[in-house]
């Protein structure tokens, strides 16, 4: 790797791990940058996987204090996390670059909307509980099936599945946004665990990009679990969905149209 690659991978993974920390999307920086430099689709997505779930570490450093909070949902949302994370993983193995190449300007292009109506997501969480704090055990149900088909998505391709996430926890009550961020990075942390194992098994890691990508994400991680509540996120989440409808384009440009 030249040295500009290894700028690139660690600046894209530590924006990619500071970004999930706060709400979800940083595989549209991981994904894309791994791309520009040569990997193929299947091992690009792969390679951000395993860098992203060893990044969660910071991460969960740096919302230690909340792991308390969280614990009594771990018995609903596990279960159905990890084996929706293997059955995703299993199908992306099954999928070849070509076709992957071609469902990516797709996948892009979903996430990045999904990270834009983040806000609409959270207000509309919130509008269906009558008394702040209650939870129905009929959202409960619906929210595991729902977080069942997310970590389907999540082990498959996994751009916006932290966004998804945050809208379901909204949806059965929870209101202490640092104890959702919490709980959805663990989910997601371990999801994506088992769609790594998959993905190692495979053989898909590109191990030196993964290597060095791992280090931005969990100084990105750490940082952003850390000082998120202390800076505007405004900004920040303009530009990546800014970036993301620009990559979403040039995706579909370089694979229907040119």
């Amino acid at each position: 790797m030249s040295g500009w690659e290894i700028f690139g991978l660690v600046l894209s993974a530590a924006g990619a791990g500071a970004i999930n920390a706060v709400a979800g999307g940083g595989t549209l920086l991981t994904f894309p940058t791994l791309l520009a430099f040569g990997t193929t689709p299947v091992v690009a997505n792969a390679t951000s996987t395993l860098a992203l779930v060893l990044g969660t570490s910071g991460g969960m450093f740096g919302n230690r204090q909340h792991l308390p909070a969280i614990r009594p949902w771990l018995k609903s949302f596990l279960p159905v996390s990890l084996v929706g994370g293997l059955i995703g993983s299993a199908l992306l193995t099954h999928t070849s670059n070509a076709m992957f190449g071609k469902l990516v300007p797709f996948l892009i292009l979903f996430a990045t909307i999904l990270f834009l109506a983040q806000g609409a997501f959270r207000r509309l969480a919130g509008s269906r509980l009558e008394t702040p704090g209650a939870v129905r055990p009929v959202s409960v149900r619906w929210a595991v099936f729902f977080q069942f088909l997310v970590s389907i998505y999540g082990g498959y391709f996994g751009a916006g599945i932290g966004i998804l996430m945050l809208a379901t926890l909204g949806f059965i009550g929870m209101r202490n946004i640092y104890e959702m961020n919490t709980l959805k990075t663990l989910l997601g942390s371990l999801l994506n665990l088992v769609a790594a194992v998959w993905f190692l098994g495979a053989g898909l890691i590109d191990w030196p990009r993964a290597a060095v990508m791992t280090v931005g994400a969990v100084a990105g991680y750490y940082l952003g679990s850390h000082y998120s509540q202390r800076i505007s996120q405004a900004r920040v989440r303009q530009l990546i969905t800014v970036i993301g409808f620009v990559i979403a384009g040039v995706t579909f440009y370089k694979e229907f149209i040119r």
